[in-house]
């Protein structure tokens, strides 16, 4: 495995078209291995990129970019050990952005401006500009993402037809804790008090699904109604909704499905998705 910083040394081990890709922002945990994995498993005989850099331009101003973690030695023993990397690309800002990023990529807003992007305006701008340099830079055959950023997901695939990008896009399922709290590099700001109180996110999304599925129809009601709840308990919810998973519009019969949430416990904001 090279660990490599700068974009020349990335395109002197990289041959374009060839690679799967896994573009991470580090603090690597056992999903992040699992994307790994599974770009080892969709191209067993291509080299594998593995993208450590935490991209600023996704963050808002009031939000943790200087305190998210940043864990270069670690990462890269946990991809050794683990054998699928061939590459690791951990470039610094000024590798990455030499100059004041102002040329962006702007996904379309009946996609990028509802929920995540309701409450991190601008977050997925942010996103499709990284991923998109990152695609450039490395030019994957095919890239893996966790499903756990759902939305993300969807708009990364958007992205990638819109543009004609010769890549495929693979979403990676969500890896959960025995306990079930989905696993997230924002996990080690809770305590263990909260750990097991953040269960009750996933479990108000599991809820929304089990009403509609027993025949209720008053999405905004039952949706209102979950963050109350959740709220009660004491979360700050953003949003709990339930859409349909191929453009996330509103839930409506006959497609498939999918739960949402993104809530406070305490300073930490969690993401969570159960599709139905």
């Amino acid at each position: 495995m090279k660990v490599v910083h700068t974009i020349a040394e990335l395109r002197a081990l990289v041959g374009a078209g060839r690679a799967a890709f896994v573009p991470t922002m580090g603090n690597l945990h056992a999903g992040h291995l699992a994307l790994v994995a599974q770009a080892r498993a969709v191209a067993p005989d291509a080299p594998v990129v593995v993208s450590l850099f935490v991209n600023r331009l996704q963050f808002l101003p009031h939000e943790d970019f200087d305190r998210y973690p940043r864990t270069l030695d670690a990462d890269c023993a946990q991809l050794a050990a683990q054998g699928h990397c061939d590459v690791v690309f951990a470039p610094d800002e000024r590798e990455l952005y030499p100059e004041p990023q102002g040329y962006k990529v702007v996904p379309p807003p009946e996609l990028a401006d509802i929920l995540e992007g309701q409450f991190r305006p601008g977050f997925f701008t942010g996103v499709c500009t990284v991923v998109h340099k990152l695609f450039n830079l490395v030019q994957p055959a095919h890239a893996v993402f966790g499903k756990k950023d759902y939305q993300q997901l969807m708009v990364i695939r958007r992205m990638v037809a819109q543009m004609g990008l010769p890549i495929a896009i693979h979403g990676g399922e969500t890896l959960r804790s025995p306990e079930g709290l989905a696993l997230s590099s924002r996990n080690q700001y809770l305590s263990a008090e909260q750990k097991a109180q953040a269960l009750q996110l996933s479990a108000a999304l599991r809820a929304l699904i089990h009403e509609w599925q027993a025949g209720l129809r008053d999405r905004e009601r039952m949706e209102g109604e979950a963050m109350d709840r959740l709220a009660a308990q004491g979360w700050q919810p953003d949003y709990l909704t339930l859409r349909r998973q191929h453009d996330l519009g509103p839930a409506r019969d006959g497609e498939p499905l999918v739960a949402l949430g993104a809530a406070k416990l305490g300073s930490t904001r969690l993401i969570d998705n159960v599709e139905v």
